[in-house]
């Protein structure tokens, strides 16, 4: 079956509710150029309403269209082609950098500092300008609005530096959940790590992702976030992805994680690179540190120095006379050659001891 277009001059119409052609088959028209990465739902239908799409030649203003694969689509005059498998790729965010395609202030983008032979991508959910660590990107449109939904419900967490001296009685607000301006805020998981100076270091979790959330949270109870990672959104974590790094995930991660169906789950798209290490153990009470699981690398004027490594001698190892005579040798310390080294046959210059007539000495 193919495009049901509007007949011209009579409007746009709604297929799905069209009684005599019953319930159609093929996909919204949005879904599909969502799919094959041209933009996002919401930016397709608007797309379509400025008329840049057409249909099997025919110009459509209405998103309330299925079409199959058998339709010619295109944007802008453009073919659009089928939709490839969903991919994802794990991005950590530098701060400074505006999570959004365009920006009205001119200001830089994700987009902008991605790779030059990345495909097109949109991200799942967004960091604000201040904020870094992990950012989801997908070529699909699907996936990405199977991850923002509510009803995925996946864990987000973060590591927040804030200035002051938090305790549990000014952080159980939060655990409760919390009203910022007339705006209810789900209940977050929030643990005090440790107190650094004037600044102390907090594990955040929530399940929701509005408009600065958590820095809005902490200020109404008194706290100021000065600084913010996302060190993991559901299973995929941020681990030790330097700042700017993108990594795909392998196809069998994002079909068992997502419940996708693909037609060839058992390819890679990208493979892992061979030198990355696991992110390592969190040790008892150190957190927000150098060397920490989802942290940069470099350290802030806050940030303690990591302990000193090598450099030292192995315990009771010998020193001074004592480590000169274990490398002299037995025997008086006279024997010079290696051990075990055949000898020469030279003459030594000295005379061999007297013959006295009498046998070696047993040994006792």
């Amino acid at each position: 079956m193919n495009a049901k277009t509007p007949p011209s001059g009579s409007g746009p119409q709604n297929s799905d509710t069209d009684a005599s052609a019953g319930t159609p088959s093929g996909d919204r028209i949005a879904k599909v150029l969502s799919r094959a990465g041209i933009a996002s739902r919401r930016e397709a239908e608007r797309m379509i309403e400025a008329g840049r799409v057409r249909v099997n030649g025919e110009q459509i203003t209405s998103p309330a269209l299925n079409v199959t694969p058998e339709d010619k689509v295109t944007v802008d005059n453009t073919p659009v082609g089928a939709p490839e498998p969903p991919r994802m790729w794990l991005y950590h965010k530098p701060a400074g950098l505006v999570t959004t395609a365009r920006d009205e202030k001119g200001r830089e983008t994700i987009f902008d500092a991605l790779p030059e032979d990345m495909p097109r991508v949109m991200t799942v959910g967004r960091l604000d300008l201040n904020s870094e660590g992990l950012l989801l990107l997908t070529n699909d449109g699907g996936v990405k609005r199977k991850l923002e939904l509510p009803s995925t419900g996946w864990l987000r967490r973060y590591r927040a530096r804030v200035n002051g001296r938090p305790t549990d009685e000014m952080l159980e607000p939060l655990r409760k959940g919390i009203t910022v301006e007339g705006e209810n805020f789900q209940p977050m998981d929030v643990t005090l790590d440790r107190q650094q100076g004037a600044n102390a270091w907090l594990t955040v979790g929530l399940r929701e992702g509005r408009n600065r959330e958590i820095r809005r949270a902490m200020e109404a109870v008194g706290l100021t976030v000065n600084r913010l990672i996302r060190v993991s959104y559901g299973p995929f974590q941020l681990g030790e992805l330097k700042i700017g790094e993108v990594e795909e995930l392998r196809r069998k991660v994002v079909r068992d994680q997502l419940g996708l169906e693909l037609e060839d789950p058992s390819g890679t798209a990208t493979k892992k690179p061979t030198g990355l290490r696991r992110p390592p153990r969190r040790k008892p009470g150190g957190f927000g540190g150098a060397g920490q699981p989802g942290l940069p690398v470099q350290r802030g004027e806050d940030d303690e120095p990591p302990p000193r490594r090598g450099g030292g001698k192995a315990k009771n190892a010998p020193r001074g006379k004592a480590a000169v005579g274990k490398t002299a040798g037995k025997a008086g310390g006279k024997a010079s050659g290696k051990p075990g080294a055949r000898p020469t046959g030279r003459p030594t210059g000295k005379p061999g001891p007297k013959p006295t007539g009498r046998g070696p000495k047993p040994r006792r």
